[in-house]
């Protein structure tokens, strides 16, 4: 199949999944995208065991955020990559972008077998996103706190400049928020009134060298934000419906002010041997560990299945 380049928007390719049908019960909502939040973790599983490199643990923790987005909640279109009308996203901690990819790729973004090539010298999948190089990806990301500035700045243009209706979504890791730049961003959000900006801490209280505490405590994150201007909300960032409801909400606040939204997650979630584990910051399972998280990700797979019947 023929690749759609960046910026070429002739060429639609079909995603094995379309978003959630508006008249889907909540249930059923939910139960869908448990079942391809599954996939999407499976995919982050291969592709980091293929290139042995890349970042699973914060992959996974984000899965159900970035599956509840992708498939239900915002408004893109894989085959107009820079419709004007259509949602943001930008995933500020761009080392998790494996998770991103696969999101992308079962919508429709770019074939499936691309994901193969994750950081590939010749790959469109770098490291780290490189928006020029992918439809789907408005920032380019890796320099941690500098997304989530880049997301205030497409917020602002969509509210100040275009006045379009679009809702800018922004993940950031809970260690990335040490970043100085994450702070002065928030400050241009709260004094412009960007309520269409939603930004989403995925807190899984690990980064590269230690737990959050023991490297630079942030907490409260809550009452941080509230006092740089952001209205707040919290969330499993695991139940599948809290994550739908949550960040419909935020989403649809609109106060005249950007919104925050700590979702309190999973580093390494969905493999029991990963998870809680800093080891799987930045690691590439062997033959075996790669086998044990295959299987337990199908068994789960075929749970889900069972369930919906």
């Amino acid at each position: 199949m023929k690749t759609n380049r960046a910026g070429d928007s002739s060429l639609s390719i079909e995603g094995r999944y379309a978003p959630n049908a508006p008249d889907l019960s909540l249930n059923a909502r939910v139960e869908r995208l448990r079942r391809i939040a599954n996939v999407m973790r499976r995919n982050v599983i291969d592709m980091v065991y293929t290139a042995q490199s890349g970042h699973i643990g914060g992959s996974l923790s984000a899965a159900d955020i970035v599956t509840a987005l992708y498939f239900d909640l915002m408004n893109v279109d894989p085959a107009r990559p820079h419709w004007e009308e259509r949602d943001r996203f930008v995933l500020s901690k761009g080392h998790a972008c494996p998770i991103w990819y696969s999101a992308l790729a079962l919508r429709g973004f770019f074939p499936e077998d691309e994901l193969k090539t994750l950081r590939r010298n010749d790959s469109r999948l770098q490291g780290h996103p490189i928006a020029s190089y992918l439809p789907g990806l408005d920032a380019s990301t890796g320099s941690l706190g500098l997304g989530f500035a880049q997301a205030v700045g497409i917020a602002m243009e969509g509210k100040l400049v275009k006045k379009k209706g679009y809702t800018v979504f922004v993940v950031l890791g809970d260690g990335e928020i040490d970043e100085g730049v994450v702070w002065e961003a928030s400050l241009a959000a709260s004094k412009y009134g960007l309520d269409n900006l939603v930004a989403i801490v995925d807190i899984n209280n690990l980064q590269l060298d230690g737990t959050i505490g023991e490297v630079m405590p942030t907490e409260p994150i809550d009452d941080k934000f509230r006092a740089f201007g952001f209205d707040v909300l919290t969330m499993n960032g695991h139940d599948m419906a809290d994550v739908l409801m949550t960040l419909a909400k935020a989403r649809n606040a609109r106060a005249g002010r950007p919104v925050c939204v700590l979702a309190r997650t999973v580093k390494g979630k969905g493999v029991d041997f990963m998870e809680h584990e800093l080891d799987w910051h930045g690691k590439a399972p062997n033959d075996e560990q790669y086998g044990k998280a295959c299987a337990q990700l199908e068994k789960t797979g075929r749970e889900l299945e069972g369930a919906e019947a």
